[in-house]
């Protein structure tokens, strides 16, 4: 997989936008409203909000498990096979397979042999920290040790974006911040574009670059923050002023995404 450094956001190409997107079920839970969203390449956005606002909703859009009711999504040059990874709150694990299996999966359902990619899953692994445990079975392994198989499995097709709907949200704090620490780590190593859902203010401002707030009822965009920090970030970052700074900032405009709960 190859190491790449995003360029400035300003000066970023362009892997997809969304355009004025509604999504309605039932034909009146309004779940999304006027969504515009340019994502770049290289960026770490994270949809912040409260429970309800779209943001999983939103990812599954994007991830074409659903349509828009209105407006539309762009992919540059067209959406291909393999250009998304999905990375859910829950490991989503196969109990009945080895680690090194569950990774292969997304190429298994692409009719490749397992000796065929061996060579991939067995480098997704080795980035995430896990190459001696190929054989292993999920029941072998810590919560942390399966979110990270779930990350090697969404990365191995080495796609252009990946989602990730609060993935580490289920997990101890420590653990959380080791992963928030080695999901930087890893996008550096392979140049990817993720989309990040989460709750937490703290784990947006240490991971992003781009905030997009939203509120609920309907869930619509409000605010769009830049965390301009350089990467890599560690622990000197999240105790420093600019990041209690830009914390501060993140909440102001979550606290004002709930007060704007119709």
């Amino acid at each position: 997989m190859p190491t790449a450094s995003a360029a400035p956001l300003d000066q970023r190409s362009e892997v997809l936008w969304m355009e004025g997107v509604d999504k309605t079920f039932n034909g009146n839970v309004h779940a999304l409203k006027g969504m515009s969203l340019r994502v770049g390449e290289g960026d770490f956005i994270s949809l912040l909000g409260p429970s309800g606002c779209g943001k999983s909703t939103a990812l599954r859009l994007i991830s074409d498990l659903i349509h828009p009711t209105r407006g539309r999504i762009t992919w540059a040059g067209g959406q291909h096979a393999g250009d998304l990874g999905v990375v859910f709150q829950e490991p989503t694990l196969m109990p009945w397979a080895t680690v090194a299996q569950n990774v292969w999966l997304p190429f298994r359902l692409r009719g490749k042999t397992y000796t065929s990619v061996r060579d991939d899953v067995l480098e997704a692994l080795k980035l995430v920290g896990l190459e001696k445990f190929q054989n292993a079975y999920p029941r072998e392994l810590s919560g942390g040790m399966k979110m990270r198989v779930s990350i090697a499995r969404a990365m191995v097709t080495h796609p252009r974006l990946i989602l990730m709907d609060e993935p580490f949200a289920a997990l101890d704090e420590i653990t959380r911040f080791r992963l928030n620490d080695d999901l930087l780590e890893l996008k550096d190593k392979i140049g990817c574009t993720v989309i990040f859902v989460t709750h937490s203010v703290f784990e947006s401002v240490f991971l992003s670059d781009r905030i997009v707030v939203m509120a609920a009822r309907p869930g619509r965009v409000i605010r769009e923050l830049t965390v301009d920090a350089p990467y890599p970030r560690d622990d000197a970052f999240r105790t420093s002023p600019e990041y209690a700074a830009h914390c501060r900032a993140a909440s102001d405009a979550l606290h004002e995404a709930m007060e704007q709960a119709a």
